[in-house]
């Protein structure tokens, strides 16, 4: 059955996850979980997301973030791109590194935002990475540590979470600790991560009382809400991603390097040559992040314009993206 496209907009909630290929290892020491975090906090420096719970498994990660700016598909490509480039690098290995594309889910916050935070906080307990919510507590590689005040990540959006446990930060973080202790016992939770129909109307129950009845629903597998909810996203998102796609599906190469190129000062000429002075660079840096992360094209084939190797384009556009609403705004309407 084909995929459907991507649902977003700014400030969607989504739950995102991503496996390691044949369920192999994405992560095999602290260095590559400082790598992949420090990715993850330059997107959230960015603005382009907000992030409430997080959790690394060897073979898989669990993201909960609000989408800012800036579209999750080219976050996510960003992220995963740069990361899976590196941790080749470091291991000596080639090829993909995630299994397909990541998966994403919209979510529908006043029924399954905390749910969700609890659901993912409580994978590394559930993948036996550590014994008991003690050691949990102290697990550097998730969300739930800073939660419970034992390490800083100032990065991390805790207060959205803690201010709907209590008043004072102390009393928060104590309910909010009796909250995930409660869910130990709930297993993995299929209904927050099975088939559409499950998701879209709120868990197995519901379902049977559906097919029991002769009740209408709407279910899409993109979607984590109420039958309403479903209709709403729907409606409201793929509106506007049929209106960006008609305004920049018109946008060739050729336009974005002569748009950004009469930014900087340079000439497109230079581009090309083996210039590198720092106006090329920063030329060649948002040209790579407007084709490769704004417009969502292949980064290879511009590579040669821009006077690089088709491996280290992504990098490049990662570099240009510190720029981002500066080149963004070459291509916004009168």
């Amino acid at each position: 059955m084909p995929r459907g496209p991507r649902l977003d907009a700014p400030g969607v909630l989504h739950h995102v996850m991503a496996r390691g290929i044949e369920r192999g290892r994405i992560f095999r020491d602290d260095h590559d979980r400082d790598d992949f975090v420090d990715r993850l906090v330059a997107l959230v420096e960015d603005a382009a997301v907000t992030v409430y719970a997080w959790a690394l498994i060897p073979n898989h990660f669990h993201l909960l973030v609000r989408t800012g700016r800036r579209p999750l598909s080219r976050s996510m490509r960003s992220l995963l791109t740069g990361y899976a480039g590196a941790f080749n690098r470091r291991h000596g290995r080639s090829g993909h590194l995630f299994q397909n594309r990541y998966k994403s889910i919209v979510c529908e916050q006043d029924a399954y935002f905390l749910e969700l935070v609890r659901y993912l906080h409580l994978n590394p307990l559930r993948a036996g990475l550590v014994g008991d919510l003690r050691e949990l507590e102290r697990y550097r590689y998730c969300g739930h540590s800073a939660l419970r005040g034992m390490q800083v990540c100032e990065w991390q959006d805790t207060e959205t979470v803690l201010v709907q446990f209590g008043r004072t930060p102390r009393r928060a973080r104590e309910q909010y600790g009796t909250f995930v202790a409660e869910g130990v016992h709930r297993g993995r939770r299929p209904e927050l991560q099975g088939g559409g129909l499950v998701r879209s109307v709120g868990g197995w129950k519901a379902v049977q009382e559906l097919r029991r009845g002769r009740e209408s629903y709407r279910g899409d597998e993109r979607i984590l809400g109420s039958s309403e909810f479903v209709d709403s996203v729907q409606r409201e998102i793929e509106v506007g991603q049929e209106q960006a796609g008609r305004q920049r599906s018109g946008i060739t190469s050729q336009r974005v390097i002569e748009q950004v190129c009469q930014a900087v000062g340079v000439r497109v000429e230079e581009l090309g040559g083996d210039g590198r002075r720092t106006a090329v660079s920063q030329a060649r840096g948002g040209v790579a992040y407007l084709w490769i992360e704004w417009l969502g094209r292949s980064g290879p084939p511009l590579a040669r314009a821009l006077g690089l190797h088709p491996a280290t384009v992504y990098e490049v556009a990662r570099r240009g993206r510190k720029e981002a609403t500066r080149w963004e705004k070459l291509f916004e309407g009168p």
